[in-house]
């Protein structure tokens, strides 16, 4: 039988976090061996109980989601990135492109929040994307817009030679508040190479985010997970994050994103819940300058979301709508939620819903 030593409120089985949760109780950073020690450690109940005590003394039992749409506008995109279900050639089955009603239907006025990402379009010029960011902004107008990656500000600026500055500028005028993080991928320029070679890379996604930061316009930050990448890989580029985080304070929340196996077929299935968890509580040790970690419903399902709340996790996005990028490649979630469904999914967890905006401005506390 193992043993089992307790420190400080923990059990641990695997003796090599207790220096880790030494370090966490001290307030010290933790390092790159460390990361790499948190997401291999079998110890999953010695971990999501550190992760916790992080995310506790941070914001509480408080668990934050928006009440959001997410917009697609178009699936068809110059890049062929190996990971990716979603994509379309301009004429290829399954590709579309939205009207600016088409968009505008599906937002309401209970709608906070509108997530704007898609294909990077080869004919579309950048004043299309200003138009419906524009239109948004002026048909609801207290609706906020979370709007590009960094990776599509990098498409903008190549394919219209138009400066970052300039282009993140026009946006704001136009009414985009926020960024979101995707685009990210994995800071690997290895894997840059065999998966998305064509896409902006790491120095340039964070080149952009610290402009936009310097501009006062926060964002949001993701890593795409479970693929080719490894646990070295994803550890350092949580340090990336880190490390611009202490720059610039510009980050919101970071995201862990379960790759979606779909029809790509990188690996042969999709990273367990134990994976899951694991990815949620090494973010919540390793990011302690992130305001917020997500646990993201829409790619680990609700069931993994609720227990990532016990693993360092504070947030759970939104209600979401209509989401293309994660069910093109056949994520299983619901293709939405409803507010009422979302609180109990946090009240079950034995955690206080906590209705946000994009910018975390808490709106209602459901504290009952």
């Amino acid at each position: 039988m193992e043993s089992i030593l307790v420190a400080d409120g923990v059990a641990f089985l695997d003796k090599e976090l207790v220096p880790i949760w030494e370090q966490v109780r001290a307030g010290q950073r933790l390092s790159y061996d460390d990361g790499v020690k948190l997401l291999r450690t079998n110890d999953i109940a010695a971990l999501g109980k550190m992760a916790d005590y992080v995310k506790t003394k941070r914001s509480g039992s408080k668990v934050y989601f928006v009440i959001n749409r997410h917009i697609n506008p178009t699936n068809i995109c110059v890049l062929s990135c190996s990971f990716c279900d979603y994509a379309k050639k301009t004429g290829e089955d399954g590709a579309y492109e939205m009207s600016t009603e088409e968009i505008l239907e599906l937002i309401d006025d209970e709608i906070r929040e509108v997530h704007i990402v898609g294909g990077h379009h080869p004919t579309w010029p950048f004043e299309r994307y200003e138009e419906i960011v524009r239109a948004i902004h002026e048909r609801f107008p207290d609706t906020q817009i979370k709007a590009f990656t960094a990776s599509e500000i990098d498409y903008f600026h190549k394919r219209w030679k138009i400066p970052e500055r300039e282009i993140l500028e026009r946006l704001r005028v136009a009414g985009m508040q926020t960024m979101p993080g995707g685009g990210a991928e994995v800071f690997s320029s290895r894997v840059r190479r065999e998966l998305f070679p064509g896409k902006a890379g790491r120095q340039r996604w964070l080149d952009i985010h610290r402009l936009a930061h310097s501009m006062g316009i926060r964002s949001n930050a993701t890593m795409l997970y479970g693929h080719i990448e490894t646990l070295g890989e994803r550890v350092q580029h949580l340090i990336y994050l880190r490390e611009l985080q202490d720059e610039t304070e510009g980050f919101l929340t970071f995201i862990p994103l379960e790759y979606q196996v779909g029809d790509t077929k990188l690996v042969p299935r999709h990273a367990s819940a134990i994976e899951d968890l694991r990815m949620i509580a090494t973010s919540r040790l390793m990011l302690d300058n992130f305001p917020h970690i997500k646990a993201y419903w829409i790619m680990i399902m609700e069931e993994t979301a609720a227990i990532g709340l016990h693993f360092g996790a504070d947030d759970i996005d939104g209600t979401i709508g209509e989401e293309k990028i994660a069910h093109a490649a056949k994520a299983q979630s619901p293709i939405g939620v409803a507010r009422e469904r979302i609180v109990r999914l946090v009240r079950d967890a034995e955690r206080i819903p906590v209705e946000r905006d994009a910018l975390y401005n808490e709106v209602y506390v459901y504290e009952h």
